[in-house]
């Protein structure tokens, strides 16, 4: 694309704001991949940012003022993080080589963002209010792990996964066309949704895992019997695996899609109610019409 508007990712100083996991991982794919000019790391723990210079999962390290002058920043911190880091944009200094403008104008000189949080419906909602010499759109990849930290970052953690961008009315082509660069860069699947309805779907597939994890490791509490956990095996493991994920992420992630979150629980809770009732009858043909849909749907998934 050779229109003043676009700048291609191979050109672009990248700035990652947040270095753990998911901006670390993000790091470690791009200077695989030869992707961009530069990438920068911003992050509030000198320990993460003497890591990554040790390591070369950047090239320099700044402050978030400086990553302003970056032409794409990726917001990578726990989405209450993100909120505060746009709500300081609305009200940060204007840098030299920007103009303010309106919305209907070039984009030519605008700092792109892109965000990586969890939740979508609120972030794209402050992101409406950025002024206009910023860029935004919102995204969110399909993939992570129950820890957290640089130290477990790899480059390959986007690699096959779906990656969600929700863009706004004002989102450019040039925004757009640079998320895919970026998403094909890593391996990863482009899905475009609404923030609403990323939102909805998330908090099936993701955030409701997270839960009954959660319940099940309190259930197995309630039990107050310490011969449980050497009995836990590989279906405990695997099904309660979530339960050890970071916390402010998660809280972050409960808190700002409560209302998703609540219908997901109230279904996850009826689909409860129906298997303790088809038990309690002792009715094999009962059990077995509760059980087998989702065995079926569960046989054909993730081949």
């Amino acid at each position: 694309m050779d229109e003043p508007d676009f700048i291609s990712l191979t050109r672009c100083r990248v700035a990652i704001v947040g270095l753990g996991l998911m901006g670390g991982s993000l790091a470690l794919a791009l200077h695989d991949a030869n992707a961009c000019r530069e990438i920068v790391g911003v992050d509030t723990d000198p320990a993460a940012l003497d890591l990554a210079r040790a390591q070369a999962v950047i090239d320099h390290a700044c402050d978030f003022d400086s990553a302003l002058d970056c032409d794409l920043l990726i917001l990578a911190t726990p989405v209450r993080a993100i909120l505060s880091q746009l709500n300081y944009l609305m009200r940060a200094p204007r840098h030299t080589q920007y103009r303010e403008r309106p919305l209907s104008q070039p984009l030519w000189d605008a700092t792109r963002i892109l965000d990586l949080g969890s939740t979508k419906s609120q972030i794209v909602s402050a992101m409406e209010n950025l002024p206009a010499r910023f860029d935004p759109l919102g995204g969110h990849p399909m993939c992570g792990k129950e820890v957290s930290g640089l130290a477990h970052a790899e480059p390959d953690l986007f690699q096959g996964k779906t990656f969600v961008l929700t863009p706004l009315m004002r989102t450019s082509p040039a925004a757009l066309a640079l998320a895919d660069e970026l998403i094909a860069a890593i391996g990863a699947r482009p899905l475009v949704l609404s923030a609403e309805r990323h939102d909805s779907l998330a908090a099936m597939t993701s955030h409701l895992p997270y839960l009954a994890a959660i319940a099940l490791v309190r259930a197995a509490q309630s039990l107050n019997d310490e011969q449980l956990w050497p009995l836990a095996a590989s279906g405990f493991r695997d099904t309660s695996r979530l339960a050890a994920s970071d916390l402010t992420m998660m809280i972050d992630i409960l808190l700002t899609n409560r209302p998703a979150i609540l219908d997901s629980l109230s279904r996850y809770r009826a689909g409860l109610d129906a298997l303790i009732a088809a038990i309690d009858s002792a009715d094999p043909d009962a059990l077995r019409a509760v059980l087998a849909p989702a065995q079926t749907q569960r046989a054909g998934l993730f081949k």
